[in-house]
């Protein structure tokens, strides 16, 4: 007896059905990338440029919150081969120097500042926190400081700018000793400051750099350093394409406005650039 077999439940799709299933598959898939290219587009170009500016904001708040804090009439500008430099003494502290002898220092000397005589300690008026975590072996006191052009009170020059030898604290005040020094002018305020020495901002959109960097740790200068030698330098921004620095001293007003005017690109694969210009004004309070 002759035995047949059923095939019916091995039947499987046509070539002209899957031919059919391909070329549907692939006209929804077009449909679908059509659609989410856009969208996915937008989200890259918005990252980037978020990226950007992130790396913008925070380079022009890192400047302006630091030549806020910089010694009074301290900040100066130059440009040079297309590189601006925004260079100020950092202040590491400060206050006020007794006028009138209250005691003595150590060594036996009276402990008010006397200007105009050499002298080699002073006792503040009021308590400075912490004074001894504060003030570093390589800190300098300046008193009475007005910058350029002004020979006697000129801290870049040194007439009014000593080390620091000791730094202590006292019962309700502070006592400050140092190498022999006459300080020719006096502050009307009585102030002195604690400066932990020069910072530069080097901006360099010039081909092949385009670089914001920070230079800080080397050597005070009467003429100012383009660029500084010596000291650590750190990068705080790279793809600086365009780049304005000015500083305005604010005759009369004792208050000095820094300017900064920052682009930054970036070039994705495909050959698109993004961009990012941000622009930042600090006040700088020059009242020695």
């Amino acid at each position: 007896m002759r035995r047949t077999s059923d095939r019916r439940g091995q039947a499987g799709f046509t070539l002209v059905e899957m031919i059919v299933a391909i070329t549907i598959t692939a006209i929804l898939s077009g449909i679908v990338v059509l659609f989410i290219k856009v969208p996915l587009d937008s989200y890259f170009d918005v990252s980037r440029r978020a990226e950007l500016t992130d790396a913008a904001d925070l380079a022009v708040r890192r400047i302006a919150r630091e030549v806020q804090g910089a010694l009074p009439n301290s900040v100066r500008v130059s440009t040079v081969a297309g590189v601006t430099y925004l260079e100020f003494l950092a202040v590491r502290t400060g206050g006020r120097y007794r006028e009138q002898p209250a005691g003595t220092c150590p060594g036996g000397n009276s402990d008010e500042l006397e200007i105009g005589l050499s002298d080699t300690c002073f006792r503040t008026l009021g308590d400075i926190a912490e004074i001894g975590q504060i003030v570093a072996g390589s800190d300098s006191l300046v008193v009475y400081n007005l910058g350029a052009g002004h020979a006697d009170a000129d801290a870049y020059v040194g007439a009014n700018r000593v080390p620091v030898a000791t730094a202590t604290d006292g019962a309700g005040s502070e006592t400050f000793t140092f190498a022999a020094k006459t300080f020719p002018l006096a502050s009307p305020s009585r102030r002195f400051f604690v400066v932990s020495g020069p910072v530069t901002y080097a901006c360099d959109p010039t081909a092949g750099n385009q670089v914001l960097r920070r230079h800080w740790g080397y050597a005070i200068a009467a003429a100012q350093p383009t660029p500084p030698a010596g000291g650590a330098t750190a990068l705080l921004a790279s793809g600086v394409t365009a780049c304005n620095i000015a500083y305005s001293e604010g005759a009369g007003s004792r208050n000095g406005v820094v300017s900064v005017n920052l682009t930054l690109t970036r070039t994705d694969a495909g050959g698109n650039a993004e961009n990012v210009t941000l622009y930042a004004q600090a006040h700088v309070v020059n009242s020695p």
